[in-house]
């Protein structure tokens, strides 16, 4: 089977796929430039309300194919291309891991919002290995995911972590046991689907440390309705239907 992303939308959710069976779902450098043109669309979708990221298989992605490479390509420059759209995607966004998330890989499952992974799974960033700075941005992410105790043990070391060393570090927000990860994910995205909108992109914001936008958020926010309906959804015992819309 090629290398590949693959993509679905259905009820809200968009899953995209990373395809490479051959090479444990190694991005290929054809693939670190479609994603972002893909993530550009998806953010475009309205129908889109929650972006899921998983591996075919029993992988999610164990890094970079560098022999899919040109001697123009810069693996950095790509790899942090995706990884920055990925953060930057305006709706919430999940990994779904399983098996090996390693090199690239943990690359773009720290650009997610939240991380559910099943038993087994392995996590890794390997530049220590082989002599690379890791980028700046990256280590930042991670940093501000793990804290930088824990960023600085995998940055130093190279080794590989299991799931469970990875909830307790705070890179996962959930661990499943084996064959739990689907239901548990589709469950949960289904659930950020029934939520304001309004809520969860200005929380996105503000979570991710940005600060030039509180005034933006409170107008957005007096101006929409959602907290009356929110509130009035809650007295009557009904679902609400939000109105906000990303302008």
């Amino acid at each position: 089977m090629d290398a590949a992303l693959h993509h679905t939308v259905g009820d809200g959710v968009a899953t995209v796929v990373i395809s490479h069976p051959a090479k444990r779902n190694a991005m290929t450098a054809s693939m670190w430039r479609a994603l972002p043109e893909l993530l550009e669309l998806l953010a475009e979708d309205d129908a889109v309300r929650v972006l899921v990221l998983t591996g075919a298989g029993t992988t999610f992605c164990a890094g970079a194919d560098i022999s899919s490479l040109t001697g123009r390509d810069d693996p950095q420059a790509l790899s942090v291309a995706a990884e920055e759209a990925l953060a930057a995607f305006p709706k919430p966004t999940l990994a779904a891991i399983r098996g090996f998330c390693v090199g690239g890989g943990s690359q773009l499952a720290a650009a997610c919002d939240l991380r559910f992974a099943e038993e087994g799974a392995s996590f890794g960033v390997t530049p220590a290995k082989l002599g690379i700075v890791y980028p700046a941005s990256s280590t930042r992410r991670l940093a501000s995911v793990v804290g930088p105790a824990w960023a600085k043990y995998m940055l130093f070391s190279a080794e590989l972590i299991g799931a469970e060393t990875a909830l307790r570090a705070g890179f996962l927000n959930e661990l499943l046991p084996a064959g739990g990860l689907e239901e548990r994910v589709a469950g949960f995205a289904r659930t950020l689907t029934t939520r304001s909108r309004l809520t969860q992109a200005a929380a996105k914001e503000f979570a991710d440390g940005r600060t030039d936008r509180d005034a933006y958020w409170a107008a957005q926010a007096a101006a929409s309705g959602d907290t009356a309906e929110g509130v009035a959804a809650f007295l009557e015992r009904r679902a609400p239907a939000f109105g906000w819309r990303p302008s």
